[in-house]
């Protein structure tokens, strides 16, 4: 396996084990179907958490949030929606951003909750 898929596997544990701590409920890790896919499942008492991942070995000159382009947000929005009908779940979504930086086991971890809101569409 390829160092960078390492390294990325370390900071999704490290973001799952980080998430338990603080009380979440893991639903699903890596959760895949067809194109969609997802990082993080979680939820809290009274949300579906979707939780994007990602990780930087440190020294990088943008910051690992700056890699959550508008595109990967409609592909995470689409795969949320996806999941919510799949899985018949009937709580409000939020998306968070945790940044993995660093090498195992001594990662900072930034949780950005809310990271962003699903686009609007609008349809004449």
């Amino acid at each position: 396996m390829a160092e960078h898929n390492v390294l990325g596997k370390n900071g999704e544990a490290a973001a799952v084990a980080y998430l338990e701590e603080k009380g979440y409920r893991i639903l699903h890790t890596n959760w895949r179907v067809g194109s969609y896919e997802l990082d993080i499942v979680a939820q809290t008492e009274d949300e579906l958490v979707i939780i994007e991942v990602k990780t930087r070995s440190g020294g990088s000159i943008t910051n690992p949030e700056d890699a959550v382009t508008n595109q990967k947000i409609k592909r995470i929005v689409a795969a949320t929606d996806f999941y919510i009908k799949y899985f018949d779940r009937d709580l409000p979504a939020r998306f968070d951003i945790i940044c993995i930086i660093g090498n195992p086991p001594n990662f900072e971890i930034d949780h950005i909750e809310d990271a962003f809101y699903p686009p609007m569409t609008i349809r004449r």
